[in-house]
C-alpha cells in the first residue's frame, strides 16, 4: 500500500519503513504484535559482588538486572577491559527494555556474568564498571571485599559508625539496608540490619514499605569485622546454641527481632 510516499512491509517480527532514501528497523515481540519494544544497552542496576574461579583465571560478577513476567535481559556480557597501574578493569553489560513502562521489567533478578582474565588474579584492585571497587587483600577465598569510602584499606574492627559500615557492606544483604547496634566491645559485633522491600526500591516514596529484618553477629579479624552467623532470639540461649564462645553481656538483653 502507497501512502504518501511511504511504503511498509511486515516481515515476521521485523518491521521495516522505508521512507525517501532511509530505512529504519524496530524489533517487535510476539506477546504484543505490531507493538515496538526497543532494546538498550544497559549496565546492571548494582554490583554485589565478586570472586575469582578457575584457580583465579576468572572473575565472576554478580550483578542485580531488571526482572519481569517478559524476558527482561538479553546478551549478558562480562569482559576485560585493561589492567592498569595494579587494577584490573572490568565491564559487565546487557540489553533490556526496562526503560519502558510499559515492558513489566519492574521487578529485580541477581544473575552472574564470568569475566575470563588473561592469567590469575595478582591485582589489588578490580574495578567493576568504573564505579564499584573490589580487592582479594582481607577477603575470604574466592570472595573479593567491596572496597569503601575510604579505599581499600580494611577498616579496623572498632565500635565505631565507620566501623560498622564495613561490617553492613561485608555481609550478603541487599542495597538500602539500615544497621542498629546492639552489642559491641573488642571480639564481637551485633548489629540489626533493616532491608526495605518491594518492586524497585531506591527512594523513600518508591513503594518499599515492608522489610525484612535479620540479626547479624560478627567476629574481629585483622581486615575487619566479619559475619559469623544469624540468630533472632531473644536473649543468650538461641545464639549460645551456635556461637557458645558469644559472652553474656552482649545477648542477655537481646530482644526478640521483630519480622516486619
Amino acid at each position: 500500500m502507497w501512502q504518501r510516499g511511504v511504503r511498509m512491509v511486515v516481515l515476521g517480527a521485523v518491521l521495516v519503513v522505508l521512507a525517501g532514501c532511509g530505512s529504519e528497523t524496530v524489533e517487535t515481540t510476539e506477546e504484543a504484535p505490531g507493538a515496538a519494544t526497543a532494546w538498550t544497552l544497559s549496565a546492571p542496576i548494582r554490583i554485589d559482588g565478586v570472586r575469582t574461579a578457575d584457580g583465579g583465571r576468572s572473575l565472576v560478577v554478580g550483578a542485580e538486572v531488571p526482572a519481569g513476567a517478559r524476558d527482561c535481559v538479553r546478551g549478558l556480557r562480562g569482559e576485560l577491559e585493561t589492567v592498569e597501574h595494579g587494577t584490573v578493569y572490568v565491564r559487565v553489560t546487557y540489553e533490556s527494555p526496562a526503560g519502558d513502562r510499559d515492558s513489566g521489567c519492574t521487578g529485580t533478578q541477581r544473575v552472574e556474568a564470568t569475566v575470563k582474565l588473561r592469567e590469575p588474579l595478582s591485582s589489588p584492585r578490580v574495578m567493576v564498571n568504573s564505579r564499584d571497587v573490589y580487592t582479594p587483600a582481607g577477603a575470604t577465598p574466592p570472595a573479593l571485599r567491596k572496597c569503601g569510602e575510604n579505599g581499600c584499606d580494611p577498616t579496623p574492627p572498632r565500635c565505631t559508625s565507620s566501623s560498622y559500615e564495613q561490617a553492613v557492606n561485608d555481609t550478603d544483604i541487599p542495597q538500602h539496608t539500615s544497621w542498629e547496634e546492639r552489642g559491641c566491645d573488642d571480639t564481637w559485633l551485633v548489629l540489626d540490619l533493616s532491608t526495605r522491600m518491594g518492586p524497585v526500591c531506591g527512594d523513600a516514596d518508591a513503594g518499599c514499605s515492608s522489610r525484612i529484618s535479620q540479626r547479624w553477629f560478627y567476629r574481629a579479624e585483622t581486615s575487619g569485622w566479619r559475619p559469623v552467623t544469624m540468630n533472632g532470639d531473644a536473649g543468650c540461649a538461641g545464639i549460645h546454641k551456635v556461637l557458645p564462645e558469644l559472652p553474656v553481656r552482649l545477648c542477655a538483653s537481646l530482644p526478640r527481632l521483630d519480622r516486619d
